[in-house]
């Protein structure tokens, strides 16, 4: 089984240094990190209230 994961960066990431998200799903959950410090513990999330964050974000 492979249990590597595909981090995405947002789109709107300029690249110099501001304040960035990655965003991974796994089986489960979506994760959440810090792009700057890849080192750092992500944050697990169900697939429910990750679609909810979505949307009231979209709303905003």
């Amino acid at each position: 089984m492979n249990t590597e994961l595909n981090w995405f960066k947002s789109t709107y990431s300029a690249g110099d240094g501001g304040e960035c998200v990655g965003v991974a799903s796994a089986p489960h959950a979506v994760l959440v990190r810090d792009s700057k410090d890849v080192t750092r513990p992500h944050l697990s999330i169900s697939p429910t209230r990750w679609a909810h964050f979505v949307r009231y974000a979209a709303e905003g």
